[in-house]
């Protein structure tokens, strides 16, 4: 087995008392009892000049060529020179993650920032793996917290990977041991806090265009992950049908609403009452709620196939593959149920007594406008995956990174009030930024059911709908929609999470 690689050098760059320069993290279970302020006046003695001797003494040793900053052949030469052999991508991870004025190296106060980052990052995993919390990982913890994950290890596996950190042979690691071993090698995607920050499978807002969840061997292999498909499906159900009648007025006011036709929110309601009772308020909610099975169904299984077609063998994807892996699995799913989507805009529109249902809306278009208006609008729609997508997984991610770094001190569970805010922000701003492709979507599915109307494309009804409204007309609806977020967020929640209790879904 192999013995710690952290030098004598490194291993004291943290003195025992604490973090450098103060960090916001404070000294594991194990690391002391009550100093008092005997013990906070020391370690504040001891950060204000020995800490920074330290720190400058491991920066001047790995600064192979003296120029004050340290590059990819630096850290390559330095960390070899004191027994911390890295591969050239761990190194660059290090650099991308710590040069904030993007010039390819890391000055001393950039290194600093990386490792005060970056211990706060490993102080999360420690806490997360210490189950006993007694300041110590033991070879048991290490199998349990791997097992959570959906990785299965024997103890005696468990055994070596504590051997490879134990450097006083009691095969327990304490945070010192974790810290000096970690310090200067890059861990990225942390399983734990990826697990806390389940996002796509909870939020429905009515458009399913978000990334998909990753989901564990484990959850994989006992059949976890359809129990978490069918929560997310039966909280979409339950979220959009007690929205529909704010969807209902969003998808009018796209189509009817101009500047002769100011539609406002009351206005609208009242409208569709008069002209069809209070049970048109939920007219095309029926297959908008039937389409949410085969949507997540397939977007899922798509989902799976390109991750395996991308060839990564990590089992939980980076930003950018996930973002490329969910707008393909996205442009699947809704190439194959988009003929559902223009029933549904059919049916919101549709006067009381012009069909018996969705089988003969269906039978109308068909026979009047040919298999080809089923895909009215398919453009806008596809293009509206990308902004919306990678918008709201960046928002989202950004948000995640921001809370992690301000405010996760002894664990990475952010609560429900931060996640619920998280994915209601990232939502809108997703929508936001493809709203304008959304509404032409729409006029063009609801265009051909107007007598007599010429046939557009989506570039002629940028145009018109500029020309004759402003951009102000690309955003028609935008009230109402932005009305059901917060409710469609915090209902979709509570289902979803009463769900995976009656289904069996352990909460982490």
């Amino acid at each position: 087995a192999r013995r710690s690689l952290a030098s004598p050098v490194v291993s004291g760059v943290l003195c025992p008392c604490g973090s450098p320069h103060g960090s916001a993290v404070e000294s594991g279970s194990g690391g002391g009892g009550g100093g008092g302020n005997g013990g906070s006046s020391g370690r504040s003695l001891c950060e204000a000049s020995e800490q920074d001797r330290r720190l400058r003494t491991l920066f001047q040793k790995l600064d192979v060529n003296r120029d004050g900053a340290l590059c990819i052949h630096d850290l390559a030469v330095g960390l070899g020179r004191l027994g911390l052999h890295r591969t050239e991508l761990d190194l660059r991870k290090i650099v991308k993650a710590g040069d904030k004025d993007l010039d390819g190296q890391l000055d001393f106060e950039e290194f600093v920032h990386y490792l005060q980052d970056h211990e706060k990052k490993l102080r999360l995993v420690f806490k997360s793996l210490d189950k006993k919390n007694d300041g110590r990982i033991d070879a048991q913890e290490i199998v349990q917290s791997l097992r959570d994950l959906g990785v299965k290890i024997s103890e005696q596996q468990a055994e070596k990977i504590l051997k490879s950190m134990d450097k006083n042979g009691t095969m327990t690691i304490d945070w010192n041991e974790w810290r000096d071993y970690h310090l200067l090698h890059p861990v990225e995607n942390i399983p734990e806090i990826i697990l806390y920050w389940k996002h796509s499978t909870i939020f429905d807002v009515g458009e399913n265009l978000t990334v998909p969840d990753e989901f564990t061997v484990e959850e994989r292999q006992t059949g976890m992950w359809w129990r978490h498909l069918v929560a997310g499906g039966g909280a979409g159900a339950v979220s959009r049908t007690c929205t529909a009648p704010l969807d209902r007025l969003k998808v009018l006011m796209q189509v009817h609403a101009s500047r002769s036709n100011n539609m406002c929110i009351i206005g609208g309601f009242t409208q569709m009452i008069r002209e069809g009772g209070p049970r048109s308020l939920w007219r095309g909610n029926g297959i908008n709620v039937l389409k949410i099975a085969p949507e997540s169904a397939i977007k899922f299984m798509a989902y799976e196939q390109i991750k395996r077609f991308i060839g990564t063998d990590q089992e939980m994807l980076r930003i950018h593959e996930r973002l490329l892996a969910g707008s393909l699995a996205g442009a699947i799913a809704q190439s194959s149920i988009y003929p559902m989507e223009v029933l549904k805009t059919r049916m919101a529109l549709r006067k009381t007594g012009q069909y018996s249902g969705m089988l003969d809306c269906a039978k109308n278009i068909l026979a009047k406008e040919g298999m080809a208006a089923f895909y009215k609008g398919y453009i806008p729609n596809m293009l509206g995956i990308i902004p919306y997508a990678g918008i709201d997984l960046a928002v989202y991610e950004t948000l995640k990174n921001t809370w992690l770094q301000r405010y996760a001190v002894n664990s990475a569970d952010p609560g429900v009030f931060v996640l619920l805010a998280c994915g209601t922000i990232s939502s809108t701003c997703g929508q936001l930024a493809s709203y304008p492709l959304a509404l032409v979507r729409t006029r063009m599915q609801a265009q051909a059911s107007v007598e007599g109307a010429p046939e557009v494309t989506m570039r002629g009804l940028f145009k018109h709908i500029l020309k004759t409204e402003g951009a102000f007309g690309l955003y028609r609806g935008l009230a109402p929609n932005f009305m059901k977020v917060i409710p469609a967020v915090s209902i979709s929640y509570v289902v979803y999470e009463n769900l995976k209790m009656t289904l069996g879904v352990d909460s982490r």
